[in-house]
């Protein structure tokens, strides 16, 4: 008893150059979004630069902030006459 063919050569070569076709959209489609995400990429690593940057930028100011302020009291502690009359040492 033979058997009937369900698909002939030429079909079945149809659909695998349709199949491939469709795989080389895919592949090209994906490339596509690895771009995307590799420039998203790139553009949040240098947000995260700049924010770094500044909070660094930020701590040192805040630094010099306190370090200013030390002088300051030194300097108006220096100022002040020691009158030992009024504040005996200890």
């Amino acid at each position: 008893m033979a058997r009937k063919l369900l698909y002939s050569g030429d079909r079945v070569h149809t659909l695998f150059a349709r199949m491939r076709g469709d795989l080389h959209e895919m592949h090209y489609r994906h490339l596509c979004e690895l771009a995307d995400l590799k420039r998203e990429l790139e553009q949040v690593r240098a947000q995260f630069d700049e924010l770094r940057a500044v909070s660094l930028a930020r701590s040192r100011a805040e630094l010099e902030v306190a370090e200013l302020r030390r002088l300051q009291a030194i300097g108006r502690a220096r100022a002040v006459q020691y009158d030992p009359t009024t504040t005996p040492l200890q």
